[in-house]
């Protein structure tokens, strides 16, 4: 199917609606918070919870929000070695400075997320379906991007050492802000952009994956 001239569309992600009072709050799992502020500084139990409206400070060896809800929500300054998000419901995340160990969106349902300033050492969003995500200025080691669904998603001014996309759908996710090291499965980029110096990096991985033999 034929792209558009103003193809890959770009990601339509807005600021988290945040209020201008919070309640601070402690980690619960199953817990229901509203206009809260998390002061996170250990391993801190928020499984199925759902937050709308907050905001996440945290120095913390592991949060786990696995299945939570999150709906307008800030991470500023985080310093997690596992931020747990596996199968979550998001929309209008916003993480913002500090570092992540293994920051793990696996089948979680994404609608507008937007990481700034991070640096991760392990991004899983294999089987994650995903919608409006700009990822800017971040350094990953490892993307772990194996069956998810992507949709309107944009790197910028982002280095990773290793990108794993095998069985990846995508539309509109534009790389050219990528500058990756190796991608483990080239013909699973259909659907995405690249710049003409990616792909001459890539050829050679294109070429063997049709059958080419390339020899000087």
């Amino acid at each position: 199917m034929a792209r558009s001239s103003d193809s890959p569309a770009a990601p339509r992600v807005s600021p988290p609606d945040l209020p201008r009072e919070y309640v601070d709050a402690a980690p619960a799992r199953s817990a229901d918070l509203v206009a809260a502020r998390l002061d996170l500084d250990g391993p801190a139990d928020l499984a199925y919870a759902s937050l709308e409206q907050c905001v996440v400070v945290a120095d913390a060896d592991a949060v786990d929000l696995t299945g939570a809800t999150l709906l307008d929500v800030e991470m500023t300054g985080v310093r997690i070695a596992s931020l747990r998000m596996r199968g979550a419901s998001v929309r209008r995340l916003r993480i913002a400075g500090g570092r992540i160990g293994t920051l793990d969106l696996s089948d979680a349902r994404i609608d507008e997320l937007e990481l700034r300033d991070l640096r991760v050492d392990y991004l899983n969003l294999g089987g994650a379906k995903a919608v409006d995500v700009d990822v800017v200025d971040c350094s990953i080691r490892t993307v772990d991007l194996p069956q998810s669904e992507l949709t309107r998603v944009r790197f910028r001014g982002t280095s990773s050492d290793e990108v794993d996309p095998r069985g990846m759908r995508a539309v509109d996710v534009d790389l050219r802000g990528l500058d990756a090291l190796s991608y483990l499965d080239a013909n699973s980029l259909r659907g995405t952009t690249l710049s003409g110096f990616q792909v001459q990096q890539l050829a050679p991985v294109l070429a063997a994956s049709i059958g080419i033999q390339v020899k000087d």
